[in-house]
Formats: structure tokens, C-alpha cells, sequence
């Protein structure tokens, strides 16, 4: 529905990890969780300690791209820091969108860290029932 496993996920992961933030040319990759409820698609990002603001949504054509900018907290000139492991830049994600998404329609809300967009499944996707006509009789074809 939303795009195809990457077998080399977790490597890349743990690269990015080891080379340091992303920058905008460069992001990092965001985790996330996609299903279905009902008759709409929910993908969830995870993006702790990222305000609101510094989220980037667009859409084109069936491209999703999530973009989000965790910065450096403010500190004081005597804070001394101890232990930093959380990471800090640039995070993006690209989803190409199934043709039976509707794409116009959908909803994005932002609660405790977690990135929640909700995608309505495109009423010519949705199951329907086709009646059969019956004819009225026989025609002849004469020639």
C-alpha cells in the first residue's frame, strides 16, 4: 500500500546514527507505523522533542514527504553537558501514496511527539454493488 520493504533499513539507521545529524540535503529517516482503520489509511511518525512548527508536510501527485527539524535546546553559558544522545537535524521520510488514497483530504494532528496523518480511502476504491440488467427478449439481426 505505501511502499516496499528496504532489507537495508536498520544499516542505514545505524549509519546516519554514526555520521552525525541530518541536514537538509542530507536528513535522517524518521520511524514510523502505517495501517488501515475503517475507510482510512493512518501513517504515525515518531518525532520527539520536535515542535509543531518545525514540520514540513507536502504532497505531489501520489509523493508523500514529511519533513521535521529537532534543534538544540537553549542553554545557559553555565550549563555543562554531561551526556547527549538524542539526536539532532533534519529527519524526512518519502511514501509514494497508492492511487486509491485521497489525496486532498487528509488530515494531519501532532500529540505527544507522535505525527499522526489520517488519508481517506478515494470513494472509486470503496467496494460497491453493480446490478445486472436483464433484457426484454430476443432481437433478430436480419441482413
Amino acid at each position: 500500500m505505501l511502499m516496499r520493504t528496504d532489507p537495508f533499513r536498520e544499516l542505514d539507521r545505524l549509519a546516519q546514527q554514526m555520521m552525525g545529524p541530518g541536514t537538509w540535503s542530507r536528513p535522517s529517516a524518521m520511524p514510523m507505523d502505517a495501517y488501515r482503520e475503517g475507510d482510512e489509511y493512518v501513517v504515525a511518525f515518531d518525532l520527539p522533542g520536535v515542535t509543531a512548527d518545525a514540520i514540513d508536510i507536502d504532497v505531489e501527485r501520489n509523493m508523500l514527504t514529511v519533513k521535521a527539524e529537532r534543534r538544540p535546546m537553549a542553554k545557559s553559558d553555565d550549563v555543562q553537558m554531561e551526556l547527549s544522545e538524542r539526536p539532532l537535524g533534519v529527519f524526512s521520510r518519502q511514501i509514494v501514496l497508492a492511487d486509491t488514497l485521497d489525496t486532498e483530504h487528509i488530515q494531519a494532528g501532532y500529540d505527544a511527539g507522535v505525527l499522526t496523518l489520517r488519508i481517506p480511502i478515494a470513494e472509486r476504491a470503496k467496494p460497491r454493488k453493480i446490478s445486472v440488467g436483464v433484457g426484454s427478449g430476443r432481437k433478430e439481426i436480419s441482413g
